[in-house]
């Protein structure tokens, strides 16, 4: 499944620090905008699993489980 979100990109010093606007909590940092950018992405899919393996955790037996794609 790919998504796209909006990466920030601010230098401070000799490192670039990256934030997503839509996953609050999702950063990375790297002495390059291109390791910035790999170490965000691999933030927001830590958190978009954990935060999915949250939410399942303990649903009622009847609760139904879908599948949605958002274009």
């Amino acid at each position: 499944m790919a998504n796209e979100f909006t990466a920030i990109i601010e230098r401070d010093g000799e490192w670039y620090i990256a934030y997503c606007a839509e996953i609050p909590g999702a950063n990375g940092q790297g002495r390059t905008k291109e390791e910035a950018l790999k170490s965000l992405c691999e933030a927001i899919k830590l958190l978009l699993e954990d935060r999915r393996d949250d939410a399942l955790r303990g649903l009622p037996s009847e609760a139904m489980r879908e599948t949605v794609t958002v274009k």
